[in-house]
């Protein structure tokens, strides 16, 4: 179908949508190829009472929120809506105050299959039909769970029903050890890409017990666990770090590592020596690191691997500097993503940082935000990364010599950031984001890179 003959049959599909009380008795009527069109007019226009009927009626096997409704697969004689794919659906944020959050929406399917499940139960003393009932329709999707809604969800994962969650990417925050478990264990194994946990004080003790049981997720590649209160000081930790490194070697699909604000000094090697692939993706803010750590990381197979490292919070303006040059090199053929925010880095330290950062010729994003540029600083940072060719985002700090919140320096960073306009301008680079703000502008998400 041509562009036109595309928007001439969305444009008679929100017209027909517009008639709500029309278009779902029409429903019955229409033939199927018109579903996908529909389906598009009501998602654009917010029509949910059509989209509901558009589901229960759906006459194609898969359903997907996120691809092109257009492109669906073929038909089948009767309504056999067999998968729902709801991953990817952007969550609730203050640019779309309409939309819900990941965590409403994960309660809300939990609700939902709970009473279809309630539903399709047959009451005592009632005939049986002879028909034999549809099977489950399965729904695709991330979930995202704390201690309030724990409970309903891993009853809705274990009741059956007409409806069977399959989770793509788990977030889990501030849940018990024994709550994380059991989650885990309710979880369908396959389809699991990503299992993050966050602010579960879960210790040392508690990952060694987590992380073993990640083995049965056949497909898992990112794993998270920032914020789980790992400290290497401690006392009797070498053992401990030992048992979480041989559980992190039975993962062979792991791909991405977020160990974030777990003190990790000097134990890299450790840690991931003993994986069996290299890693894609290292995030490791506020982790402590020791020059050893760089160094490991700079001569391990991941370095020639990793598309996205995060090393903010670690203090690179001293004895972490000289590992930090190396490992730049050795990972300039693949890195994407290179997140360095509030690392004490000043303009002193561009003369060394800019030539082997410019040997990253794949990069697409550079996180600077919290580090002591000068507005001089930032427009020389400007000028060494121009021969980057993929360099689009680059989140900068306010420079030191605007930060008084008077209206002196809020003019200062208004021409600042006029003059770094120009200069891309200028380059032929009008399309880079060069910007303070962390809120509107992130790096991309592993998976994504």
């Amino acid at each position: 179908m041509t562009a036109t003959a595309s928007s001439l049959v969305l444009l008679c599909a929100r017209r027909l949508a517009a008639h709500l009380p029309s278009a779902r008795r029409a429903l019955p009527l229409l033939p199927a190829e018109l579903y996908p069109a529909l389906l598009q007019a009501a998602l654009l226009d917010r029509r949910v009472p059509l989209l509901r009927d558009l589901v229960r009626s759906w006459p194609f096997p898969v359903l997907s929120l996120h691809r092109d409704p257009r492109r669906q697969p073929d038909k089948l004689p009767r309504p056999c809506l067999r998968v729902l794919d709801m991953t990817d659906l952007q969550d609730g944020t203050e640019n779309n105050p309409d939309s819900i959050s990941l965590w409403s929406g994960t309660v809300l399917l939990a609700k939902a299959c709970l009473e279809a499940s309630q539903h399709r139960a047959e009451p005592r003393g009632t005939k049986r039909r002879k028909s034999s009932p549809l099977p489950p329709v399965e729904i695709r999707v991330d979930l995202f769970v704390n201690s309030t809604s724990g409970a309903i969800l891993r009853a809705a994962l274990r009741g059956g029903g007409a409806l069977r969650l399959r989770c793509r990417d788990f977030h889990a925050e501030e849940l018990s050890l024994g709550g994380t478990v059991d989650l885990l264990e309710a979880l369908e194994p396959v389809g699991l890409r990503r299992v993050e946990l966050r602010f579960n004080n879960l210790g040392l003790a508690g990952l060694c017990q987590v992380v073993p049981r990640l083995v049965r997720f056949p497909d898992l590649a990112s794993v998270r666990l920032p914020y789980s209160n790992v400290d290497v000081r401690r006392p009797g930790m070498e053992d401990g770090m030992r048992e979480l490194a041989a559980g992190l070697g039975r993962l062979r699909g792991l791909r991405e590592l977020n160990l974030g604000s777990c003190r990790l000094a000097g134990q890299l090697r450790m840690l991931l020596g003993s994986l069996h692939r290299p890693l894609e993706s290292l995030e490791l803010p506020f982790c402590h690191l020791q020059p050893c750590d760089l160094t490991f990381l700079a001569q391990s197979p991941h370095a020639r691997a990793l598309k996205k490292l995060d090393l903010s919070g670690n203090d690179l303006s001293s004895s972490l500097l000289p590992p930090f040059l190396h490992l730049l090199p050795a990972v300039s053929s693949s890195l994407r993503h290179l997140d360095v925010a509030e690392c004490h880095l000043g303009d002193s330290h561009l003369p060394v940082l800019l030539p082997p950062l410019r040997r990253c010729i794949l990069l697409s994003y550079l996180g600077l935000f919290g580090n002591a540029l000068s507005s001089r600083g930032l427009k020389l940072l400007l000028e060494g990364t121009l021969p980057l060719p993929s360099l689009r985002l680059v989140v900068h700090p306010h420079p030191i010599d605007c930060r008084d919140g008077d209206g002196d320096s809020d003019s200062d960073i208004t021409a600042l950031r006029d003059e770094l306009r120009r200069m891309l301008r200028g380059a032929g680079r009008d399309e880079d984001t060069w910007t303070s703000s962390l809120q509107r502008h992130g790096g991309l998400d592993f998976f994504a890179l």
